[in-house]
């Protein structure tokens, strides 16, 4: 079960993506947020929470491309193909963000990361497996909140390049 429970500001997301929300015009989405009451850092944990298919959990994945910090918003029900991110960069090298530098790079722990409203500003893949749903879930700064979107407005706002980056089942 989740709910709208907000906190002394009017939003269950966190601070610093609340004010990203408000600073991009989005106040609309800050009352849309929901608060779970237990924490849902997984893909499948989210969707159970919401009652969503897997597919529909925007997955907010920080890696190292050549020691660079680059996002990868991603389905919840697929995995992200590292050479298929390193083909689609131009890359040497490919790995997994180290949990200090997502916090450093984004200001949100893993598990909480949302598509935008970052501390820095990184390069944004986004897997086209997005565009199957009409509404797409994403963290909203906590592993405690959530936030829908339509997925095209939301890789805008993130910045996104649409790419083919998911693993592939053989």
């Amino acid at each position: 079960m989740t709910t709208a429970a907000t906190d002394h500001e009017g939003s269950a997301a966190h601070p610093r993506f609340a004010e990203a929300l408000r600073e991009m015009g989005l106040l609309e989405v800050i009352g849309q947020v929901r608060r779970f009451p237990d924490a849902a850092r997984t893909a499948p944990e989210a969707a159970a929470a919401i009652g969503c298919e897997l597919s529909q959990i925007c997955k907010s994945l920080i890696f190292a491309v050549d020691d660079v910090p680059v996002l990868v918003l991603m389905d919840g029900a697929s995995r992200v193909d590292l050479e298929r991110v390193r083909q689609e960069l131009g890359a040497q090298k490919v790995t997994r963000a180290k949990a200090d530098v997502v916090r450093e790079t984004t200001g949100y722990a893993i598990g909480g990361v949302p598509p935008f409203g970052h501390r820095t500003t990184t390069r944004v893949l986004a897997d086209r497996s997005l565009l199957d749903h009409e509404l797409v879930w994403a963290a909203a700064g906590t592993p405690y909140t959530v936030f829908p979107m339509e997925p095209r407005t939301l890789i805008a706002h993130a910045g996104g390049i649409l790419a083919d980056v998911r693993e592939r089942s053989e």
